[in-house]
C-alpha cells in the first residue's frame, strides 16, 4: 500500500511587521487577499495533495482564528490551533506540536505565501527517501543560501562553512518524527540547527522545483502584485458588494470584498476594499488599501 502524508503543520504565528499595519487587527495569514483570508490558498494547495488535518500555530491575534474558522475546520479538514504565549520559532513551533505529529510524517508549509508547487511530488519524493526532512527549493532566487551539490543539501545559510548557496528554500518541506528528538522542548529556536545536524548525518534531503511559481506576501508592494496575479480567476468586484450607481471605479484596477459599502460619487483607482469595510461619499481614492473606512482624498495609504 502506498504511504501517504496527511497531515500538515501551516505557520501562522508571525508578527507580520512587513505589512503593517495591515497586520494591526488580523494576524498576516488572515489578511484579505481577493475577498478571503489569503492562508485559504494555502490550505486548500494542501487539500489537493491529500492533506486531511491541520495543525496551525498562533501568536498575534489569536482570536481572530476562531472568528475566521468558528468550526474549527476547512473544506471538511480538522483545524488544530496551537497557541504560542512567547513566539518559539521555527524548530520550538515544531516541537510544541509534538502530540499532533504523534509518529506521522508532517508536511511544513508557511502560512503568507502564494505557490503552484508539486506538493503531492515533493511528499512522494520524501516518503521514498529515507530522509529524517525534505526541503522545497528553487535553483534560483532572492536568497539563495541553501548549497545543493549532487543533488543533496551540503550546507544552510553557509553555516559549515562548505557551500555558499546555490538554492533558494520555499519555506514548504517534509519531516519524519525523528526531527523531533533533534529540537529541544520548552525552547524558543529554528529548525536550522536541526537541518545542520540533519545534513552532517546525510539525512536532509532536497526536492529541488525548476518551473514553479511563488510569492511571498510579506510587503505592501507584493500584495498588491498577489491580488494582480488572482485577477483572472475571480471577479475583482465581489458580488455581495453594495456599491452606488453614481461612484467611478476602475475596475482594472480595482479590489472591493464582500459586504463593502461604496457611497455617492466615489472615486476609486488601483485600491483594494476589505470585506465589510467602508468608503464615504465623495472619497476619491488612488492606490489605497481600505481595511475599515476611508473618506476624503488618499493616495499611497492604508486606511
Amino acid at each position: 500500500m502506498k504511504q501517504n502524508i496527511h497531515k500538515a503543520f501551516i505557520l501562522g504565528a508571525g508578527l507580520g511587521t512587513r505589512l503593517r499595519p495591515l497586520t494591526d487587527s488580523l494576524p498576516k495569514p488572515l489578511v484579505p487577499l481577493y475577498h478571503e483570508p489569503m492562508v485559504n490558498y494555502g490550505l486548500r494547495h494542501c487539500l489537493s495533495a491529500g492533506i486531511t488535518d491541520f495543525a496551525i500555530n498562533t501568536h498575534h491575534l489569536p482570536g481572530e482564528w476562531a472568528k475566521a474558522y468558528p468550526e474549527g475546520e476547512f473544506g471538511g479538514a480538522d483545524l488544530t490551533f496551537f497557541y504560542e504565549k512567547e513566539l518559539l520559532e521555527t524548530g520550538g513551533g515544531i516541537k510544541n506540536i509534538a502530540p499532533f505529529i504523534g509518529d506521522d510524517s508532517l508536511l511544513i508549509y508557511n502560512g503568507d505565501i502564494l505557490t503552484d508547487l508539486d506538493i503531492e511530488a515533493l511528499m512522494d519524493a520524501h516518503l521514498g527517501s529515507g530522509d529524517v526532512a525534505t526541503l522545497a527549493l528553487f535553483p534560483s532566487g532572492p536568497n539563495c543560501n541553501v548549497g545543493v551539490e549532487d543533488g543533496r543539501i551540503v550546507d544552510m545559510r553557509h553555516a559549515r562553512g562548505v557551500h555558499a548557496g546555490n538554492h533558494q528554500f520555499t519555506g514548504i518541506y517534509c519531516i519524519g518524527p525523528a526531527i523531533l528528538d533533534l529540537i529541544p522542548a520548552n525552547e524558543k529556536i529554528s529548525i536550522v540547527p536541526a537541518f545542520l545536524e540533519l545534513i552532517e548525518q546525510g539525512k536532509l534531503g532536497a526536492f529541488v522545483s525548476e518551473s514553479a511559481t511563488w510569492h511571498d506576501l510579506g510587503s505592501r508592494a507584493s500584495y498588491f502584485d498577489a491580488h494582480e496575479l488572482l485577477r483572472g480567476d475571480s471577479n475583482a468586484i465581489d458580488e455581495k458588494a453594495k456599491i452606488d450607481p453614481s461612484a467611478e471605479i476602475c475596475i482594472e484596477t480595482c479590489v472591493i470584498g464582500g459586504n463593502a459599502i461604496i457611497g455617492k460619487n466615489t472615486k476609486l483607482k488601483n485600491t483594494i476594499i476589505w470585506p465589510g469595510a467602508t468608503v464615504a461619499d465623495d472619497a476619491d481614492l488612488t492606490d489605497c488599501i481600505v481595511r475599515h473606512a476611508a473618506s476624503g482624498t488618499h493616495t499611497g495609504q492604508d486606511l
